[in-house]
């Protein structure tokens, strides 16, 4: 005798979690190079890397990015090699709050004036100059 399976509705008392997809990374390249040419947010030096800023507040419409995520390229800094690794290496908040700079303020700012660097080392100088 042939088996056969009853198929049953979804419910809240399901015992399986729904499969939740990741959201694609949107990728801007000419940003994140534009970014390479900035000096450092921290030190001022130049020869930096686009870090990008993981944690998430939704007043600035940004969205908490999950495991093997990368954030929209908007969410980028310059940073020197040496303070992207300090950034990866403890608590992503801390380490804004260390540093003294908003970093969701300041990519936010850097992402509307891509393109122009004058203004965007003025707007660098002035988070670096912040008390």
């Amino acid at each position: 005798m042939a088996g056969f399976r009853v198929a049953r509705e979804h419910t809240a008392f399901q015992m399986t979690a729904p499969k939740v997809s990741k959201k694609p990374r949107q990728k801007e390249e000419s940003h994140l190079k534009f970014i390479r040419t900035l000096p450092c947010v921290v030190t001022g030096i130049r020869n930096v890397e686009a870090a990008h800023i993981r944690y998430g507040d939704i007043s600035y419409g940004k969205y908490e990015t999950g495991m093997a995520e990368k954030p929209h390229d908007k969410w980028v800094l310059p940073l020197s090699p040496e303070e992207h690794r300090k950034q990866h290496d403890m608590n992503e908040r801390e380490y804004w709050t260390l540093v003294g700079i908003n970093p969701l303020d300041l990519a936010m700012r850097l992402w509307f004036n891509t393109g122009d660097e004058e203004a965007c080392e003025q707007i660098i100088l002035q988070a670096r100059t912040r008390p």
